[in-house]
């Protein structure tokens, strides 16, 4: 299995790439037993890397941080294009390092187990998210007439009691 970012080999040993694809949802229960979720939409694809290098081939762990570390215009983490088969048959075609790098030394081999997580960028779902018309927000109205905070034409003033009186001056007092 190969793993080429940009067209550059990302070098290891027992390369293993493992693809997830989160669906999120919502429980619409309340406190029943009722098994109704709501669909949030498809999240970005992510691939997990896995692979080994040896203590003698440390210029490859230099190369993969380099990867991972590269920014492009604007200090935004850097979008590779990805070739590999488990990314193609999920689809992905274009991704960035993202939850970190991790380089663990193995106990018995004279090596580091490395282990990165690159997550989908531009996705199918955020293309034809991005394409899709908003939906148009429509002028709610209820029966009966508009409320309207002031004294309107041919209307006589409210009467205000007493205690209102006061209030309203101890109001225009704080203003």
């Amino acid at each position: 299995m190969t793993l080429l970012l940009d067209g550059q080999k990302v070098q290891g040993k027992s390369l293993k790439v493992t693809a997830n694809l989160r669906i999120e949802s919502a429980d619409m229960s309340g406190q029943t037993s009722n098994t109704a979720a709501a669909h949030k939409g498809f999240k970005p694809k992510t691939l997990t890397v896995a692979l080994m290098i040896t203590y003698r081939e440390r210029g490859q762990l230099t190369a993969l941080m380099r990867l991972a570390e590269a920014t492009g215009a604007g200090g935004q983490r850097k979008t590779y294009r990805i070739v590999n088969d488990t990314a193609e048959a999920f689809g992905v075609r274009q991704v960035e390092f993202t939850e970190g790098v991790s380089a663990r030394e193995d106990d018995t081999l004279h090596a580091w187990r490395v282990q990165f997580t690159l997550a989908e960028k531009l996705s199918n779902s955020e293309r034809v998210e991005t394409r899709r018309p908003g939906n148009p927000v429509k002028q709610q109205s209820a029966p009966g007439q508009a409320v309207t905070g002031g004294v309107g034409e041919g209307e006589q003033p409210v009467e205000l009691t007493g205690f209102e009186r006061v209030l309203k001056r101890l109001d225009e007092a704080l203003e």
